[in-house]
């Protein structure tokens, strides 16, 4: 096993299609092999930049990525596309309907796009999202676009794992911002106001504008906003401006280090977690004991505590 998985991780980081294809179907599978596969791969990981897109449904987020990647592609990027679709009812997997709408990059050999399902996660992201990134960046793809699956105002995880979050609005959609504030609206590096060919466009912006009255700066920058018509390729060139000089402003901030800190302290309880729940419910027979105790528990013949103390036992803790 380590010599083909030596010779897989060669492949990826010499960017080969397949090989990066096998990886994430593998990580979303649970693999055993993924997980020595991304302790090989990871020392040539930490060279992408990885922005995030996010935005309620209907904002124009995969037209956006679509224009973005290209944008990239044009200055000679390679580009890794992972777009999070919601979760097919009769399969568990992506609708792929992100994927269907970046059919112009299918011939491109610098851009890789993935589509995954959220597979019931709350907050809009898939839970391998984080290693299919890794993925992309050991095969050297310098940018990475995360398009979450725009669940609303639940979907902030984008912002731990992206160095930079763009979150996209519309002009005519009746999203009120002051009702957003508390989840979407406060995890902007930009605002995107897509559409801005729209009626309400300036009302829209000039609402922004006054919530960011409101807002610190951190570490010397406060979000801006940039209109778009994605549609048109309007305004993407300013946006990848604006993303260069976010980029440039915080290379070095103590607050993109502490993020990084807290992105990884967050991964590593999650893997964790999956290490536990490997060894206290392993396979179906673990599966067919975790109902037992929880029968017992809503039975009331066992408390959930002591149900946890033997879970706990049974994973040598």
């Amino acid at each position: 096993m380590p010599v083909a998985v030596d010779m897989w991780a060669d492949q990826i980081r010499a960017g080969d299609v397949r090989a990066i294809s096998r990886a994430i179907t593998a990580i979303e599978d649970h693999d055993p092999q993924s997980e020595e596969l991304l302790k090989r791969i990871f020392p040539s990981t930490g060279r992408a930049y990885v922005i995030g897109v996010t935005g309620a449904p209907g904002t124009g987020k995969s037209t956006l990525v679509d224009r973005l990647a290209a944008h990239y592609r044009h200055l000679g990027e390679h580009v890794g596309i992972i777009a999070v679709d919601p979760t097919s009812p009769y399969t568990g997997g992506a609708i792929l309907g992100d994927r269907i709408r970046m059919q112009a990059h299918a011939t491109d050999a610098g851009i890789f796009i993935r589509s995954m399902a959220t597979r019931g996660f709350l907050g809009g992201l898939a839970r391998a999202t984080g290693d299919v990134a890794l993925v992309l960046d050991a095969a050297g793809k310098r940018y990475v676009l995360v398009e979450t699956v725009g669940v609303g105002q639940d979907e902030v995880d984008i912002v731990r794992l992206a160095d930079c979050t763009l979150v996209l609005l519309v002009p005519g959609l009746g999203d009120d911002v002051q009702s957003m504030k508390a989840g979407l609206m406060e995890i902007a590096d930009i605002f995107v106001l897509n559409k801005a060919d729209r009626e309400g466009a300036d009302r829209l912006a000039a609402e922004i504008e006054a919530m960011l009255q409101l807002v610190p700066e951190r570490d010397g920058w406060k979000p801006r906003i940039v209109r778009t018509v994605a549609t048109e390729n309007k305004g993407v060139d300013e946006l990848a401006g604006e993303i260069a000089e976010f980029r440039e402003r915080t290379k070095q901030s103590a607050e993109r280090q502490a993020k990084r800190v807290e992105h990884w302290r967050r991964r590593l309880l999650a893997l964790a977690e999956e290490q536990f729940l490997q060894r206290a419910v392993p396979g179906t027979q673990g599966e067919a004991a975790l109902d037992a105790l929880a029968r017992e528990v809503a039975d009331r013949t066992k408390d959930p505590y002591a149900a946890v103390r033997e879970l706990l036992s049974r994973a040598g803790l």
